[in-house]
């Protein structure tokens, strides 16, 4: 993390690949970061990518997917894809969700996203998780925003499922306003759900908690 200042105003500039370098120093070849998407939504699958860059390589703009415009996303998946040694992605739909929780489920699709990949990492930069696998690993909170590796997950993550939202579920429940909520709980999406009922894609478990006031559709 570097301080510097701009007129009169202090900037912090993140060394994006500083717990990269670290790891690479100590003989790691294929470091691959790990995120997911799609934690808090009502509906759809959760999402994880985990990505292997090449070492040393520094991509102009990647950050948290969060802080980036759908465009700047589209982007840098693009150069990502092109760049990575190797990506992988994985799905936990919301009946696994249901059954054995978000948090449980989102480290499943973290697992299945590294197994997916073409090239075995040999150390793990992880969004704050722990994941069930025999591979070294290193869980930093706000990762996606102070490792390169873990950004370019998120943002690969973050695409795939709009992506999904914007066809293939938007297709499939034309009516529910997928593709512009991304299947966040918003008002249209409660409405939507208290006019229409649930679809097997909807988080029964989320449901129960953030609609108890609509019991008549359950």
């Amino acid at each position: 993390m570097v301080i510097g200042m701009v007129g009169e105003k202090s900037i912090i500039v993140v060394d994006m690949l500083q717990y990269e370098n670290l790891y690479w120093e100590q003989s790691y070849q294929h470091i691959a970061g790990v995120d997911e998407v799609g934690r808090g939504c009502l509906f759809g699958d959760v999402v994880a990518a985990a990505v292997i860059l090449p070492q040393g390589l520094q991509i102009e703009g990647v950050n948290d997917s969060k802080k980036l415009s759908a465009k700047k996303r589209d982007a840098l998946y693009v150069v990502i894809m092109e760049k990575a040694l190797a990506v992988g992605v994985g799905h936990v739909d919301a009946q696994t969700i249901d059954n054995i929780n978000i948090k449980q489920a989102s480290r499943l699709a973290m697992k299945r996203a590294i197994e997916s990949l073409s090239i075995n990492p040999d150390f793990l930069l992880v969004d704050a998780e722990k994941i069930q696998v025999e591979i070294p690993q290193l869980a930093i909170v706000k990762g996606d925003a102070n490792s390169q590796s873990i950004a370019a997950a998120s943002i690969i993550a973050k695409v795939t499922r709009d992506r999904l939202c914007e066809g293939a579920w938007e297709s499939m429940y034309p009516d529910y306003g997928i593709a512009v909520h991304k299947g966040y709980a918003t008002k249209v999406h409660r409405e939507q759900i208290t006019n229409l009922g649930i679809t097997p894609m909807h988080r029964r478990s989320f449901l129960n908690n953030l609609l108890a006031e609509q019991p008549t559709l359950f």
